[in-house]
């Protein structure tokens, strides 16, 4: 997995980096198929954003948050990232059906 963290107009700490690396290990903890992680770590006035890309085999998923405090929006992007994560691994793994032509009425 490639994991890319950076900041606008924002300089990332090590501490960030590494807090940002934490939240976001879980993602392989639900699906090991991740290639590349993007974070882009933003400062608009009084508006702390965090936004990644995630690019999966066959899908990207893009997730924004925006917050007052910088932790508190990487924590909230963890969670959504995390629940998208779910939702996509459910999606692939959930389409062992039976066709319709084959099915007992």
């Amino acid at each position: 997995m490639n994991f890319k963290v950076s900041g606008h107009h924002v300089s990332v700490t090590p501490a960030i980096r590494d807090y940002v690396h934490a939240k976001l290990a879980r993602i392989n903890r639900h699906f090991d198929h991740v290639i590349d992680v993007n974070v882009i770590l933003s400062v608009e006035k009084l508006a702390q954003k965090a936004e990644v890309s995630v690019h999966l085999r066959g899908r990207d998923i893009h997730v924004e948050t925006v917050d007052e405090n910088l932790y508190a929006a990487i924590d909230t992007l963890a969670d959504k990232l995390d629940r998208q994560i779910l939702k996509y691994k459910d999606k692939t793994q959930n389409h062992q059906h039976e066709a319709p032509k084959r099915a007992v009425t």
